[in-house]
């Protein structure tokens, strides 16, 4: 077995295993244990289902082809139930379409087989830091919401408004939003969403802002006038009116 990263995490951070292969799952649990979390682990869909109501762990690791399901729409069922617990996939899908599907079911972030367990480790960390950003600060230290036009986020309560309806977003699209929001009517570009929201590059590849953005046009726009604008061949912007012609709705 790889050699943990080093610096123990949190003990109140719990992550269930989602993993049908004993060794691969015997390989995750004492990693994950030995840098400092509590561990739970499951072997199917259904169980993992279970486990995820009951346990509220902090992270998910799931392992995309399962006997009894597929991660991809274990995850789908979760945020259709209003559970935002944040998803590392495991995938021998290489192609990067599959693991855009994956993410755009409402995972945080993906490994390929085979893996090391120290990237699996760093992944861990970077998720649960940026998704922890996002919970109730501490007393003195309240964030005031953020505002445009009818659009509210308030980064404490992680709650976002738009006209008024409550609008439910997954961790990773609740802080595109607040990237958004917090330069809005700037063009913000791809690379820079990624160092923003996802705290690295993805190997390169943007496609993943570009999914995300669909996904969050699909919540924030449901509402006119429509508040997201591309502009090609640059990234994205947050403007109530596109009066320059650079911006288009389409990413």
């Amino acid at each position: 077995m790889s050699r943990p990263a080093s610096g123990p995490a949190p003990a109140r951070s719990t992550i269930l295993v989602v993993e049908d292969d004993p060794s691969i799952r015997t390989l995750l649990t004492s990693a994950l244990g030995a840098a400092g979390y509590s561990v739970v682990a499951a072997v199917t869909g259904q169980e993992s289902m279970f486990k995820a109501g009951d346990r509220q762990p902090d992270l998910i690791v799931m392992d995309v082809m399962l006997p009894d399901a597929d991660g991809f729409d274990l995850t789908r069922q979760l945020r259709a139930q209003g559970l935002y617990t944040p998803v590392l996939f495991l995938t021998a899908r290489t192609e990067v379409e599959d693991r855009i599907i994956g993410l755009s079911s409402g995972g945080d972030d993906y490994v390929t087989k085979p893996f090391h367990v120290q990237e699996v480790l760093l992944r861990i960390r970077a998720i649960l830091r940026r998704t922890g950003s996002s919970a109730p600060a501490s007393a003195g230290r309240a964030r005031p919401p953020l505002r445009y036009g009818d659009l509210l986020l308030d980064q404490d309560a992680h709650t976002v408004h738009r006209a008024g309806r409550p609008l439910r977003l997954s961790p990773t699209e609740f802080r595109l939003l607040a990237c958004l929001m917090a330069q809005a009517d700037r063009v913000l570009e791809k690379r820079a969403i990624l160092q923003e929201v996802w705290q690295y590059d993805f190997a390169g590849d943007t496609r993943i802002v570009d999914t995300y953005i669909k996904n969050l046009r699909r919540k924030i726009d449901a509402t006119p006038p429509a508040l997201i604008h591309t502009v090609r061949g640059v990234g994205y912007c947050l403007r109530l009116a596109d009066s320059s012609g650079a911006g288009t709705r389409e990413p």
